[in-house]
Formats: structure tokens, sequence, C-alpha cells
């Protein structure tokens, strides 16, 4: 696959820009190409995919809400391949929900601005992602204390090297709390992570999953603890 960055110049980048509002496209794509950058447009995650698989962008400027396309999804996939899960993405969303940017930096993106913004933000976010050193491609297992190992490709999980039978929903609880390890999750946030915007689902569901997630880990189960009040956290 050829780059389509220039090696010579520390501002001839490529940015690629996914979004469906034309005035957005328009205004994003011409304060990147003021700044120095090489700027490439899409109106569809279609187009993006078919540009993809012949150019590498150094950074993806990505909207959540595509016509034909999840940007979450859109997001997860390129991560989940090791030729693009290098590639910075910097997320646009209109929702100013905290559990979309969990969801999106959970997924791999780098960074999230929300609209309305500041184009001169957008650019100072680009050019601060840029400057961090290349991330290495993650792990595809997740290992929690030495004890518990999440593998996210086979969708198992081992307990002291025992396999341990979870239920779809006990397995996505199980990997969201070990997404960031000593963060607390509302029972809010681990709704929204499941369910989305489903109402028929009471937030005390969730307590019901993560006992019978606690009972299957055994002795691991001290792993989860239980902020009274507001919700749960992992902590080795």
């Amino acid at each position: 696959m050829q780059s389509t960055s220039q090696s010579s110049g520390r501002m001839n980048e490529l940015i690629a820009i996914i979004d469906d509002e034309p005035d957005i496209l328009e205004l994003v794509s011409l304060h990147l190409t003021r700044a120095g950058f090489s700027v490439k447009e899409f109106a569809d995650a279609d187009g993006f995919n078919a540009f993809i698989k012949a150019n590498t962008p150094d950074l993806i400027v990505l909207d959540l809400m595509l016509p034909d396309s999840d940007g979450l999804e859109l997001c997860k996939t390129l991560k989940q391949k090791d030729t693009f899960a290098s590639i910075p993405v910097i997320m646009l969303t209109a929702k100013g929900e905290e559990t979309d940017k969990i969801l999106g930096l959970e997924l791999g993106a780098d960074d999230y601005v929300t609209k309305p913004f500041s184009p001169k933000e957008l650019v100072a976010r680009v050019k601060a992602v840029l400057r961090r050193p290349a991330r290495k491609v993650e792990s595809k297992k997740i290992e929690i204390a030495g004890r518990v190992i999440i593998d996210l490709e086979k969708f198992e999980v081992t307990a002291k090297g025992k396999k341990i039978d979870l239920t779809t929903t006990e397995f996505r609880i199980l990997q969201l709390l070990a997404s960031r390890k000593g963060y607390v999750f509302t029972r809010d946030n681990i709704l929204n992570y499941l369910w989305g915007d489903e109402n028929a689902v009471v937030d005390r569901t969730i307590d019901v999953h993560i006992r019978h997630l606690r009972e299957k880990l055994g002795s691991a189960a001290a792993l989860i603890k239980n902020i009274r009040g507001v919700g749960y956290k992992l902590e080795e």
C-alpha cells in the first residue's frame, strides 16, 4: 500500500476528512489546507473505503454520524486491521454525551471535537496528535492483574488459565470496565454502551449482570469494585 504523505516536509501530511455536511467538510478542509496540510475530502464512508485500499492518510478526521455508516463502526474496523491501526483518528460529533466520547476513545480514537467547534482548535488538535509518538498496535488481548485475560478476537475470557463462559452482555461489560482500569463507569454509561437509547432497560439490570459476572470470575471477582450510588470500576 502506498503512503500519500511526503516525507520531505513536516507539514505535508495527508489528512482524510469524512463528513456528510458540505459546509463542515469545506470549513475543515480550508483551514487544514491553510495550515499546510494536504487534504482529501469524503462525504461518506464508501468513498473513503475505496480510497484507503490504495492510500494511507497520516490522520483521519471522522464524523460519527454518517449517512451510510456509523462512524464508531468505521473507527472500530480501522483499528482492528494492522494496516490501519496506527493511523490517528480525531472524531467529530454533534453529540455531547460522555458515553459517545468514551466509546470512541475505547475503540481507538486519539481525540474528539464536539460540534460546533473552532476550526483553529481543530487544526491545533490535528497538529498535537501528529506530534505524538507513533502508536503501537494494541494487543488483541487485555490482561487484568495477571489473573484474567480478555481475548477480543476469540471473544473469550480466562481466569487463572481456565476458560470462563460469559454471555455477550457480561463479556461486553467486562471489556468496557477493563478498557479504562480505575475509571468509574456509571450505570447509565454501561446501559448506553450496551443498549443505546433503549428505554425499556432499567439501570438495575446492570447490577444483575455484574453479580452473574462476579460469580463466574470466582476469586477474580474482587477486581470489580462497586462504587455505591455511582456505578462500577475495575481495579487491579
